[in-house]
């Protein structure tokens, strides 16, 4: 029993000053530095200040954390789509560069569609904007619902783009007409800076909903309504920060 508890905690210490030595190395890097390629996904270091303190979240972070998502799902029919790209498609004005960029996507095979939505009008600013949303796209009730944790902060743009893909929905055109909805009792953020968490987060418990089964056809919950209601909460919302700053830590360490 001795002799297994030392190689135990020296296991646990080796681990204890890797972690250590990586925190100084984040401390003291450049910002600008590439710590870590996720798919498609490249994180600087000045990402992890953002994770550090109560900032409001880039689209960096929230692409790496549905990227995330999107790998542990074992479903080919949902499709979470990266913050650029729901802007990209929210703000093209020429309807034929739309649809070769919309496309591709294959939005007709999916069940289920996640797009970030961020109120940014300027689309010469990198990175601008002051305000994330999620809206959904779920098959079985041919339904957009936006979901905003300030509401109505996002309204427009998430209408906006809305129009830009419903007709893209179907093969055949039979789906153009899909309904869009605004949440109507989505979780309140308590702060001005939690927008991008509650988006991950919301992300997170419908793509849970989805892989459960719990779809209209076996008679479960309407939706995933009623599971935002107990799994997004400002404690739980606030603990995710903390949790994508680990998961990314556990990456790098990984890598090295």
């Amino acid at each position: 029993m001795a002799c297994f508890q030392f190689f135990r905690n020296s296991s646990y210490n080796s681990r204890l000053r890797a972690h250590h030595n990586l925190h100084e190395e984040m401390e003291s890097s450049n910002p600008d530095e590439k710590i870590l390629s996720y798919n498609d996904v490249v994180l600087r270091r000045s990402d992890l200040d953002i994770l550090s303190g109560p900032d409001f979240l880039n689209d960096r972070i929230i692409e790496f954390y549905l990227s995330y998502l999107s790998s542990s799902l074992d479903s080919s029919d949902v499709l979470l789509v990266p913050p650029s790209i729901s802007y990209w498609i929210m703000s093209c004005s020429s309807m034929s560069n739309l649809k070769e960029f919309v496309e591709p996507l294959n939005l007709s095979s999916k069940r289920l569609i996640l797009f970030p939505v961020n109120d940014n009008e300027d689309v010469s600013l990198a990175e601008g904007g002051t305000h994330w949303s999620l809206l959904a796209f779920e098959r079985q009730t041919n339904m957009f619902i936006h979901h905003d944790s300030n509401a109505p902060g996002n309204r427009l743009p998430a209408f906006r783009l809305y129009n830009a893909v419903r007709n893209y929905i179907s093969d055949s055109g039979s789906e153009s007409k899909a309904k869009y909805t605004e949440c109507s009792d989505c979780p309140r953020q308590e702060n001005g800076y939690d927008c991008g968490l509650y988006v991950t987060a919301i992300a997170r418990v419908i793509c849970l909903w989805h892989s459960n089964g719990h779809n209209i056809a076996n008679g479960k919950n309407f939706l995933w309504f009623s599971d935002l209601k107990e799994k997004v909460t400002p404690s739980l919302v606030s603990e995710m920060r903390n949790e994508i700053l680990e998961l990314i830590k556990t990456l790098m360490a990984k890598k090295k």
